[in-house]
């Protein structure tokens, strides 16, 4: 898995699917609260003046020359939970965000699992 501050030199640049389709540009990357490691990134998608920011586990992603390649097809990709850019993931958000994924969600009530950072 990356150093957080590694992905986020990785900020601005292309994200990438499995099959090399652009997904959009990595925005920001959001650590597990309980380990520091990164969780997700978040990717910014959609037209001038409509972008938003979606959600991509960071599990499995490889880096090349000014791609960063995830694991996860752009459909579900851009089907999945997302905020506006100016927007913030919220700890009620959080389950759903990781059911998408089908990935484990496990949190204290009230507690955040994912920072930004």
């Amino acid at each position: 898995m990356f150093p957080a501050e590694n992905l986020r030199d990785w900020r601005g640049q292309k994200v990438i699917d499995p099959d090399g389709d652009k997904v959009g540009e990595l925005e920001a990357v959001y650590v597990d609260t309980s380990t520091d490691e990164p969780a997700f990134v978040t990717v910014r998608i959609g037209m001038l003046g409509r972008h938003r920011l979606v959600f991509v586990p960071v599990d499995g992603a490889t880096v090349a020359p000014a791609t960063v390649r995830v694991r996860y097809p752009k459909k579900l990709i851009h089907d999945g939970p997302s905020i506006d850019t100016d927007g913030e993931l919220t700890a009620a958000n959080e389950p759903e965000l990781f059911a998408h994924y089908d990935l484990p969600y496990s949190a204290a009530t009230g507690e955040r699992r994912l920072g930004r950072r």
